[in-house]
């Protein structure tokens, strides 16, 4: 389980919590790209999420060097994991794999938040909004 550290202007107070996990695989893959990068020890991986894609909702990854006021840390394996409050809301308890085939390798979230998602992996639906608006069925393309 993931170790969340959540400030309240600079105090840090540490709660169990779902939030976002990294699967050791990930990151390992996470690590080594940090490190050909020089960003190992200054930065972490920011996930967030942002309206878009054939689902509505789409992932985003980024390596983050400072946290944002509201943000919610979570350690897994020595990486620290960012997600604003928003995006939390649709990927708590998520879990980012990474997947290595003949086929390629990518990173794959699993978001139990989520009630559909695209063929592509990285768009998908939720049944409410943040603000507690129902979700349309789909997004009006399929």
């Amino acid at each position: 389980m993931a170790t969340a550290v959540q400030t309240m202007e600079q105090d840090y107070q540490e709660t169990q919590t779902g939030g976002v996990t990294l699967t050791k695989s990930a990151a390992e893959k996470l690590g080594g790209i940090m490190a050909e990068k020089g960003v190992e020890t200054t930065h972490g991986l920011r996930v967030f999420v942002q309206g878009g894609g054939c689902g509505g909702m789409q992932y985003g990854m980024t390596f983050d060097n400072q946290m944002r006021a509201g943000d919610q840390v979570f350690n897994n394996h020595g990486i620290p994991v960012y997600v604003d409050q928003v995006s939390l809301f649709y990927i708590n308890g998520a879990r980012i794999d990474y997947i290595d085939s003949l086929m390629g390798g990518g990173f794959h979230i699993e978001n139990p938040q989520a009630v559909s998602s695209c063929g592509c992996g990285s768009s998908f639906r939720t049944a409410q909004s943040h603000t507690g608006e129902e979700m349309p069925d789909s997004c009006g393309y399929h």
